[in-house]
């Protein structure tokens, strides 16, 4: 069971997080999302997530970067 795993997704494509988001959640997934690496990186200093999927092309700072 996928119970108390959480994930953060970083995307900034707003309709990718809302459809990813809704696959994992319904797979039982804690999932936090953040639409920038900065804002990313914020919500992972306040809670480690257990898995970041992380888009790579992204304006201002992309995924590598953030990584």
């Amino acid at each position: 069971m996928a119970k108390g795993v959480d994930i953060l997704l970083v995307d900034d494509d707003p309709d990718f997080v809302a459809a990813t988001r809704l696959v994992l959640e319904e797979e039982g997934y804690d999932v936090r999302t953040a639409l920038s690496g900065q804002e990313g990186l914020d919500l992972a200093r306040q809670k480690t997530p257990d898995l970041i999927i992380l888009d790579v092309i992204m304006p201002d700072q992309d995924g590598f970067t953030v990584c």
